[in-house]
């Protein structure tokens, strides 16, 4: 105990930056959330061009400028993206995708959000030397693309998959039994949600074949809500598998450009399994087929023969919770080979598996993770990642032979960097910062030579206009002494002589992190504003979180929500003991999995917890999507009662401080239903208790004024509360 009260000790000392000079501006929510009083200058549009000699900044005005990486001069002007015209009408250009040879544009317009990820568009191709503007198609698609050769275009429309052939001007469908619940190109909810990717096909190397996803989900169960937008509400339906639920039933299949025919993928003949990602391997120009069973604690790569569908399996991995599915994953064009990650030693490493050999070969390791692969240069031999290796709380870039040797940092200095390769690995972009240092961006060559881009002097000396404190990172510990990593804030014009209330937020999600070293984290600026109101605000990442190694992420399988809320709880009761904090004005807050653990705290934790926010939370793990929840709990028919133990709607008794349940009634992701259940509890059980309901949106509660509302209300809330 003598190290935890020296940490406290130094949590204590008054921090010589606070920047408490009398005559400073207090920041209003306006700031926050119209005004963007405290914005932050970036690098915008920076992009590599093919031969990484150039890369591409847009200005304010839109205009594409191409730049020269080694002199970081302005090269020349390549295009405005304000100012394009089709039959007459200016085209407003929300995102655009240069071709293979960058010699013409898609530019995407008119975005339309279906769902998280998921964006419709009314595409259009430029051609850079004509400026030439052609429709792609005459409605909104999905997933538009360029193929490798640059002379076809392929897109998703009404659930069909379609190409366009650039030279001949002619449109030819992949598919036509599309409709509701036949979905070809693109993902169902679900994927798109939980594996986080929305183009549903992919070219192959050398444009030959479409490989393709075809969902059938006529057998998920469909899931309805209102939005009051007219007399009479409108009925939206989707298709959600709850947890325990049936899936749709995924095929992949592979179409071929010369003779229009479709091969069907040899995946067996079960079909509750999911298929995470599908790959194209450059070096003979096969599709890879990951295939996950659905406890997802099993994982199989295949390689398809494209003229038949035959399969054969080229990479196995077990793990007695989960297999984690990222884009981690590079095929090599100069040998049949892959490298990878994985967690198979306990943390998140980097592995090369020869295919023909059929062996994988670690090349990192440590009790550190590799946090992602930045890529990999064949002709040097190089991969280039960042890690945890120097703090759970940092990020580095680092480099390592494709035989595991020479591993050597490139970014030494703490905080995180955040990096962005040009196309030949010669220079990279850092965006750094640290908790409380703003960020800058610095373009660095291969020989680390630096040349800064942007400061954000603008911002820091905003800032220094405002009565603002600074972050402070810290550990403390849970009930088992295992050490956490937190941050702090207090008011500008602390005093070891007052006690204050502590507002505590948390996330807490399987492998998430709140707490890095990294600026603007979160809602910084609402933080601000508390504590400019006399409050402290506290961040602990508790266990189930990331980059911590295996088994303390993975502790909480089976029991969602239990370690996660014993660590919050004895935090609470930790500071509760410290003489700065006024014990009985203990708070928390949290958002989706974060409104969750706020809502089993404040019951757990009834002698601690005066005060909780949830928005928009999950209040039972049985009203949600199984991939997540099945990924981390099983099903509800093998794990009743870790569903049932940790599910807040089965806890209401135990309330007895200030709860305020917010939810969007469109939250397509978190059902309104949890909180209509939650409420349903509360009444029965004869609680008194706050709720507020936002008509018609999203899991995300934006749009206009929304979010300038909300926190409004939050921030009286627990301003009268607390």
């Amino acid at each position: 105990m003598k190290q935890v009260a020296t940490l406290f000790l130094i949590f204590y000392i008054s921090f010589s930056n606070a920047l408490f000079a009398q005559g400073k501006k207090e920041i209003f929510l306006e700031d926050i959330f119209t005004k963007n009083t405290f914005k932050q200058e970036s690098v915008a549009g920076f992009r590599s061009m093919r031969d990484g000699r150039y890369y591409i900044e847009t200005s304010k005005d839109g205009m594409l400028q191409k730049m020269n990486f080694e002199s970081g001069r302005f090269e020349t002007n390549l295009l405005s993206l304000k100012g394009i015209r089709y039959n007459n009408v200016e085209l407003k250009v929300d995102e655009y995708e240069f071709n293979e040879n960058e010699t013409k544009l898609l530019l995407l317009t008119e975005s339309e959000n279906i769902y998280r990820r998921s964006v419709l568009h009314r595409v259009y191709i430029y051609d850079i030397a004509t400026k030439k503007v052609t429709q792609l198609h005459k409605e909104k698609v999905l997933q538009a693309s360029f193929s490798p050769h640059s002379d076809k275009g392929a897109y998703v429309y009404k659930n069909n998959l379609y190409y366009y052939d650039i030279t001949s001007n002619e449109t030819l469908p992949v598919t036509e039994d599309g409709d509701y619940n036949s979905i070809n190109g693109n993902c169902d909810w679900v994927y798109e949600e939980e594996f986080e990717f929305t183009k549903a096909y992919e070219w192959s190397e050398s444009g030959d074949f479409i490989a393709y996803y075809h969902f059938d989900q006529t057998l998920v169960p469909e899931y309805n809500f209102a939005m009051y937008d007219q007399l009479y509400p409108t009925e939206y339906k989707y298709k959600y598998p709850k947890a325990g639920e049936k899936n749709s039933v995924v095929s992949v299949k592979i179409y071929h450009i010369e003779d229009a025919r479709t091969v069907v993928c040899q995946l067996g003949e079960d079909t509750d399994f999911y298929v995470p990602r599908i790959k194209i391997n450059p070096f003979n120009n096969t599709l890879i087929v990951y295939k996950l069973n659905r406890l997802q604690n099993h994982l199989e790569l295949y390689s398809v023969n494209a003229r038949n569908g035959k399969t054969r399996l080229i990479y196995n991995e077990t793990n007695k919770y989960f297999v984690e599915i990222n884009d981690d994953i590079s095929f090599l064009k100069l040998r049949n080979a892959f490298v990878y990650t994985s967690e198979k030693d306990g943390y998140n490493h980097i592995y090369l598996h020869d295919i023909d050999e059929d062996k994988s070969t670690q090349l990192t390791k440590g009790n550190w993770e590799v946090t992602d692969i930045k890529g990999v240069d064949e002709k040097s031999g190089t991969i280039y990642f960042m890690s945890t290796e120097l703090s759970p709380l940092d990020r580095q870039l680092y480099t390592v032979n494709l035989d595991g040797s020479a591993k050597t940092c490139l970014t030494p200095e703490a905080g995180v960097h955040e990096i962005t390769y040009n196309s030949d690995y010669t220079y990279f972009l850092d965006k750094h910062s640290s908790i409380n240092k703003v960020p800058t961006y610095t373009l660095v060559s291969r020989n680390l030579t630096k040349r800064l881009l942007k400061d954000n002097a603008e911002l820091k000396a905003k800032m220094s206009e405002y009565k603002l404190s600074e972050f402070e990172l810290f550990k403390v510990p849970n009930a088992e002494g295992t050490l956490l990593n937190g941050w702090l804030l207090k008011p500008h014009d602390f005093s070891e002589d007052n006690q204050y209330p502590l507002l505590m937020f948390q996330y807490s999600g399987p492998g998430s992190q709140s707490v890095a070293n990294q600026f603007s984290i979160g809602n910084m600026w609402w933080y601000q504003l508390l504590a400019q109101n006399g409050y402290i605000i506290v961040c602990v990442d508790g266990t189930g979180t990331g980059f911590r190694g295996e088994e303390f992420k993975k502790k909480t399988y089976l029991q969602l929500g239990k370690y996660e809320s014993d660590d919050q709880i004895a935090v609470a009761k930790y500071f509760a003991e410290q003489p700065n904090i006024d014990p009985k004005r203990i708070g928390i807050w949290g958002w989706s999995y974060g409104g969750y653990m706020s809502s089993i705290c404040l019951l757990k934790g009834a002698d601690v917890f005066k005060t909780a926010v949830a928005v928009a939370p999950v209040t039972n793990w049985r009203y949600y999507d199984n991939i997540y929840t099945e990924r981390y709990m099983r099903t509800p028919q093998e794990n009743a009662k870790g569903y049932d133990d940790n599910s807040p709607v089965n806890m209401v008794s135990k309330l007895q401080g200030n709860y305020l349940l917010i939810h969007g009634s469109a939250d397509d992701n978190v059902h309104l239903q949890n909180t209509m259940m939650m409420t349903d509890a509360l009444i029965k059980a004869n609680k008194d208790f706050d709720s507020e309901i936002y008509p018609n949106k999203n899991h995300g509660i934006s749009g206009g004024v929304t979010r300038l509302q909300l926190f409004r209300k939050i921030t009286n809330y627990l301003l009268e509360k607390l």
